[in-house]
């Protein structure tokens, strides 16, 4: 039956194949072979469909890339940076400090670094699904400041690719105005391996969007966060938020790191209202 049925679908796409030319074309009598080999010695239709799809999946993507100018390469490779970057911090657990401890086990912890300065880390647990969280940050970042006080706005200015963004934004001035308004320019990265997905980020510069009058532009990065489901519960989320900020202008380095610290403890409470919202 498997057989008669490649035979079938090969006779059907004959007269859309005599149509194709060059890379399509080579592509679609890939698929073809690839259907007929395997039908031949397959014993069952889920191992095929699978490798098929994925296959078919590889040369649809290779159809469809564009190259990338040296511009568009140059953000992709600052974003690739940041992340290694902020990975390797991450993964040296020497000489943390604990800034802060929450009722409900939020922790921000903090290490200074010859290279960076000093920068701090969330470690959450999130009773929400990877998929849900990764979708709020990722897929839905320009609704940020729909729900964290501390952002004013999130704006994506240009994408690159499937995991790369440019994105402008605003700082919302601390209470009583102690640290005013800041804006930020940043190239973000997101890679998705397996069960654990790394959002990446650091500052960059933008012809299009020079200097706001009235905002001061800080700098952010190597940053990240890393999202991983809870060992043995899959519906809960471990979230890892690595911050490193220079919010610039003439600021006492004890008030920086308490706004900073606070800063992480309040995302992680808004982020909570706002999945339970939304879920």
């Amino acid at each position: 039956m498997l057989p008669a049925t490649s035979k079938l679908c090969a006779a059907i796409s004959y007269r859309h194949l005599r149509n194709m030319t060059g890379l399509r074309r080579q592509a679609a009598v890939a698929i073809s072979q690839e259907l007929s080999r395997l039908a031949c010695r397959s014993p069952g239709p889920s191992a095929w469909i699978h490798q098929v799809r994925r296959r078919s999946s590889l040369l649809s993507s290779r159809l469809e890339e564009k190259p990338f100018s040296e511009m568009e390469m140059s953000y992709i490779k600052q974003g690739e940076e940041a992340l290694q970057k902020s990975l390797r911090i991450l993964e040296d657990q020497d000489d943390w400090k604990t800034e802060t401890v929450a009722g409900n086990g939020d922790k921000v912890l903090s290490k200074v670094l010859p290279d960076v300065g000093k920068v701090f880390r969330l470690e959450v647990v999130v009773d929400q699904p990877l998929d849900t969280v990764y979708g709020e940050l990722v897929d839905n970042m320009e609704q940020m400041g729909d729900w964290n006080p501390n952002v004013k706005e999130v704006r994506i200015l240009e994408k690159i690719g499937k995991d790369t963004v440019i994105t402008h934004e605003k700082a919302a001035a601390t209470p009583g105005n102690i640290v005013g308004p800041r804006d930020f320019v940043s190239v973000r990265c997101s890679k998705r391996r397996g069960s654990t997905c790394v959002l990446a980020g650091m500052s960059t510069t933008y012809g299009a969007m020079p200097e706001q009058e009235g905002f001061i532009r800080a700098e952010n990065g190597p940053t990240c966060m890393v999202l991983r489901p809870l060992p043995g519960s899959p519906s809960q989320t471990r979230l890892t938020w690595l911050l490193s900020i220079d919010l610039k202008g003439w600021l006492p380095k004890t008030i920086i790191n308490q706004v900073l610290s606070q800063t992480q403890v309040d995302f992680a409470k808004h982020l909570r209202q706002r999945l339970a919202r939304t879920a």
